[in-house]
């Protein structure tokens, strides 16, 4: 059966105590991380999206810079050719060039606003150092934004913006004037660095079938690993995807240009969102650890200290429950308890010094009771063999008296020696011979078989303890029999116990006679039953103890059989007793 000590207390306490706690907190971290995951997410797509308004702003603000310059009176002064000296030519030109770089520099982007003249092939620019590109110009004739990108030559990848006049030109021939307004990806590049400082992603910017324009921190490997995994009908519906890489997830958002047509995409692993409420779950799950392991800590020294000695106080009070006044303990816990054992095996030491006097006394007075009872033996005996005699003389039978009175001289030789009450088995058995002789002279028709072990022979067994057994089953077993009469005495031992077995085929006797018997033999000492088998068995349960006396049992072919049961080792003998018994 379990049982619940203090040490199983106090731990089952810490952890009912720790429990709630741990519960609750996993509750709320859970309700943590999803209102902060839910509120991160929204703050980064707030902040995406205000970026990219930010940008198109700007990239409004660039696309009136064609038209204003075309606008301007000055401008269509040139455009339009009017007649003028050389110098005169040249001094608009030079106030155009003006014009153009201080409409430039009103962006805060950096950027590059010129005027192309296909008629005269020249062209005004706010850079100096810009060419007239008629090949260029006759693969570029359009309105709006558009990117232009070579590969081979990074610093040509630029967002152009262009006002062809006449509006309906789509050759350059047919135009008379191209204003343009060019800004290179490096702005692009440092406005995606200025949002990068404020937060956790890695913005770019990017358009199917363009290589995206980074910040100059980028992963450029984890980009292009993770561009293919984008889905972007679901980032143009939703602005947001969840994507795996490489085992770990991300959160992709996007947000479309109005002006450019190209998608701002942010992407941050989601670990990283949560990684504040993460850090703080671990280090209270490790407070916690630590708590309980200093509970269990301290658990296990009330244990050692007071469970231990408590134990070991209760087994000793447990083995003196059980007899065992030897026992004393020698635990020592080095604190109050020692005072506590320590009187403890003084009372033990009192108590076996008084049980072992009073157990002296009990086996003097056992002893004395035990003579008696054998004493009872030897007159029934006695009184038996007379009245054989007497009735064998009114017969005239001399030799049977003879042989009578031999085997009876033979019995009382036999029984007066009291100095050794334990004598070997074959003493008890040549009694018992001489005994079936004289029973054999009387009827003429008992027979016995003896089949001992030869290693029983030598066993030490009380006085007188087979005769009455055996005159019993001769008396009134095979008497009351009008036929002959068979005595068979067996023996053996396991263990834990020797036997002998006497076994008549006389009248033997019923279920309800053997219980009757054995109630009789198990009746105390003061009521004197006065019969040889009680005697018998009293003896065996003084001298051996419990478990030992006799057995009753009837056989199937008729008659009866009666088991003398007696431990190996004598009671008295294991307590300190005589064994003058």
């Amino acid at each position: 059966m379990f049982r619940t000590t203090i040490f199983r207390k106090i731990v089952l306490l810490l952890v009912l105590l720790l429990l709630p706690i741990l519960i609750l907190f996993g509750l709320s971290s859970k309700v943590s991380v999803n209102v902060v995951e839910k509120e991160l997410l929204t703050s980064s797509m707030n902040r995406l999206t205000f970026f990219l308004r930010q940008m198109d702003a700007d990239f409004d603000q660039l696309s009136l810079f064609p038209v204003i310059v075309a606008a301007d009176p000055y401008v269509r002064e040139v455009i339009d050719r009017r007649e003028a000296g050389s110098f005169e030519q040249l001094r608009k030109e030079s106030r155009l060039y003006e014009k153009l770089s201080l409409q430039s520099v009103a962006s805060s982007y950096l950027n590059v606003l010129s005027l192309y003249l296909p008629d005269e092939k020249k062209v005004i620019s706010s850079n100096k150092y810009l060419d007239y590109d008629e090949a260029y110009l006759r693969t570029h004739i359009f309105n709006g934004w558009a990117y232009e990108g070579d590969p081979t030559q990074p610093e040509r990848k630029r967002f152009v913006r262009q006002v062809v006049e006449p509006p309906y030109a789509r050759q350059l021939e047919e135009a008379t004037a191209l204003i343009q307004v060019s800004i290179g990806t490096a702005n692009i590049t440092h406005a995606l660095d200025q949002y990068k400082e404020g937060g956790r992603g890695d913005p770019f910017l990017y358009a199917p079938g363009y290589e995206p324009i980074l910040n100059s921190s980028s992963q450029q490997a984890l980009v292009q690993q993770l561009i293919p995994l984008m889905d972007l009908s679901v980032l143009e519906q939703e602005g947001r995807q969840i994507v795996k890489l490489n085992g770990e997830s991300y959160l992709v958002n996007a947000v479309e240009s109005k002006n450019l047509g190209w998608l701002l995409v942010d992407y941050v692993p989601l670990q990283q969102i949560v990684k504040p409420i993460t850090t703080s779950r671990n280090l209270f799950y490790i407070v916690l650890s630590l708590m309980l392991m200093t509970g269990i800590l301290a658990a296990f020294l009330l244990y050692r200290n007071v469970q231990i000695p408590i134990l070991n106080l209760l087994s000793g009070v447990q083995r003196l429950k059980r007899g065992d006044f030897s026992t004393r303990i020698g635990y020592r816990s080095n604190n109050e308890f020692d005072l506590l054992f320590q009187r403890f095996n003084e009372m033990a030491e009192q108590i076996q010094q008084l049980i072992e006097t009073v157990y002296e006394e009990k086996i003097r007075s056992r002893e004395a009771t035990l003579k008696q009872l054998q004493s009872q033996i030897n007159p029934h005996f006695l009184y038996n063999c007379l009245f054989f005699i007497v009735n064998t003389a009114k017969l005239g039978d001399r030799e049977a008296v003879v042989a009578m009175a031999h085997n009876l001289g033979e019995y009382y030789r036999y029984a007066t020696k009291t100095a050794q009450q334990l004598v070997p088995l074959s003493e008890e058995l040549k009694l018992v011979k001489n005994y079936l002789v004289i029973q054999n002279l009387r009827m003429q028709r008992i027979h016995y078989e003896v089949e001992i072990p030869g290693e029983m022979l030598g066993l030490l067994i009380p006085r007188l303890l087979l005769q009455p057994i055996v005159e019993n089953a001769v008396v009134h077993g095979l008497e009351p029999l009008p036929r002959d009469g068979v005595i068979l005495l067996t023996a053996g031992q396991d263990d834990t116990y020797y036997w002998i077995a006497v076994e008549d085929t006389g009248v033997g006797m019923t279920p309800e006679e053997i219980a009757q018997l054995e109630s009789r033999i198990q009746a105390p000492a003061e009521e004197e039953i006065g019969t040889g088998v009680r005697n018998v068995h009293q003896r065996l349960v003084y001298l051996y103890g419990e478990g030992s006396g006799l057995r009753f049992a009837s056989r199937p072919e008729g008659g009866l059989r009666v088991t003398l049961v007696w431990r190996r080792e004598p009671r008295l003998a294991e307590n300190g007793g005589t064994g003058s018994l």
